[in-house]
């Protein structure tokens, strides 16, 4: 779906901005910038913590959006819509892909052991990862999301903030898994599945940072608003 730019305040913030116009979150992401659990913080403010000038990420911002392709305003949706739309894009890509990428870091940790540039520890920290995740996911299966499309959003105030404050906990893990992989930079002496493992795991990390951005940004402030 297409859609057209909308006006934007005086000082957007990178989570109105990743929500409004399409690509933003692909610049956020190229550029470091935390537009999910960071969402609230201004443009301004988040590029003068990075070091970077605000007016040229916002043109590459613009730049992007203008270019053709599609698009959804999930902040326009009905809120039982965006839940679906967070179960189907996230919840279960997740679920199948993480077992897969965790797979493939025990067979590189058992093959390159010998190998200086191994990186030791990553199975078991996805393991940690994946269990975080899916406990967190059956919280908002479970408890929130039927909360929410019951229309008593006024009432997950607390549940809200347990989320949010697990998804600054899932910030932290992927704070660690760029640690173990080197920014998700394979060695010169690694083989296909190595390699495979850090494309993976970084689609991973901007898969579950849009996920965070969808529910920090997006269903948690409008839920709370009723």
């Amino acid at each position: 779906m297409t859609t057209t730019q909308q006006p934007l305040q005086p000082d957007p913030s990178v989570g109105q901005l990743a929500s409004t116009l399409p690509g933003a979150s692909r610049v956020f992401h190229r550029h470091g910038l935390d537009f999910c659990c960071g969402g609230h913080v201004s443009l301004a403010e988040a590029c003068a913590s990075a070091g970077l000038d605000a007016d040229s990420v916002l043109a590459e911002v613009r730049a992007e959006a203008s270019k053709p392709g599609s698009f959804e305003r999930w902040d326009t949706r009905p809120l039982p819509e965006v839940i679906d739309h967070i179960l189907e894009r996230f919840h279960e890509p997740h679920r199948q892909e993480l077992p897969r990428l965790l797979a493939m870091a025990r067979k590189v940790e058992d093959v390159h052991a010998q190998k200086s540039s191994c990186p030791r520890g990553l199975a078991e920290h996805l393991e940690k990862m994946g269990e975080e995740m899916e406990l967190h996911m059956q919280k908002e299966e479970q408890v929130l999301f039927p909360l929410l499309r019951s229309g008593r959003g006024h009432m997950a105030a607390t549940p809200i903030r347990v989320m949010e404050e697990e998804h600054r906990d899932h910030g932290k893990n992927l704070e660690r898994l760029r640690e173990l992989t080197g920014e998700y930079t394979p060695p010169p002496e690694a083989c296909g599945t190595w390699s495979a493992l850090y494309l993976g795991l970084a689609e991973l990390e901007r898969e579950l940072m849009e996920h965070i951005h969808t529910e920090n940004n997006i269903l948690f402030p409008r839920a709370l608003r009723g």
